[in-house]
């Protein structure tokens, strides 16, 4: 998998992806990536993307709901949200069902998460996934992939952690960075009230998947213009 955080040059890396893989699905979604990186913002087919899961570990833990909704720039599309909850292969911690509210008898009235992959993937096509700190979902989805399919997934993603954090920095100034001051939170909820952006009921994964589509709308209109190249957010 490619190093977490790298500015990878992803057109040429999803053609040695589609030339290894060897899953239809897989290849299916390489083969509809957007490619050309100097496409305006405002021109990108998004969709936001959210996990819940067992744990932060994705070697150990598994997923447990998956969220997520197509937008772009200026609308969301709430009619065409998803939202599944699975049985992870590893057991409910306590301290997780307090988290999102997921409890022990829901999952285990809930498929396994191959019976949702075929759905997903086929929601993410042609899009640009759009996440809210990108490790979970990168490696989440990944090992969940390996495990059932015996292939992850690598994909580019609009990280708006990524973009609250560039916003903040540039905000602090030389003199902040020189002396590396302290930027604020910029977790979900936090980064949301800057742009004066309603709360919504944390840890539910399409909940979360709104609030993170919402929250780009935010970060383009305050801080780029519309006709910003792909290749300006994408990491």
């Amino acid at each position: 998998m490619a190093k977490q955080g790298a500015k990878l040059d992803w057109p040429t890396r999803y053609q040695q992806l589609l030339a290894q893989s060897k899953q239809p699905l897989i290849q299916a979604f390489y083969e509809s990536a957007i490619c050309d990186l100097n496409t305006p913002i405002s021109d990108v087919p998004l969709v936001a993307l959210d996990f819940e899961t067992t744990g932060l570990n994705y070697q150990n833990d598994d997923i447990v709901s998956v969220g997520l909704i197509p937008f772009n720039t200026k609308r969301i599309y709430c009619k065409d949200s998803q939202h599944w909850i699975v049985q992870p292969r590893r057991k409910l911690a306590e301290e997780s069902i307090v988290i999102h509210g997921i409890t022990h008898s829901e999952v285990s009235d809930a498929p396994d998460f191959s019976t949702i992959m075929e759905p997903l993937l086929a929601a993410l096509k042609g899009k640009v996934i759009v996440v809210h700190f990108a490790p979970i979902e990168r490696h989440f989805l990944y090992q969940a992939l390996q495990a059932r399919l015996g292939e992850g997934l690598e994909f580019a993603v609009i990280d708006t952690l990524d973009l609250e954090t560039r916003a903040l920095k540039a905000k602090q100034g030389l003199l902040g960075r020189l002396f590396n001051s302290k930027i604020d939170s910029v977790r979900l909820a936090d980064s949301r009230i800057r742009y004066s952006l309603p709360a919504y009921q944390n840890h539910n994964a399409l909940n979360d998947a709104t609030a993170t589509a919402e929250l780009l709308q935010a970060q383009i209109a305050y801080h780029y213009r519309p006709d910003t190249p792909l290749s300006e957010l994408l990491i």
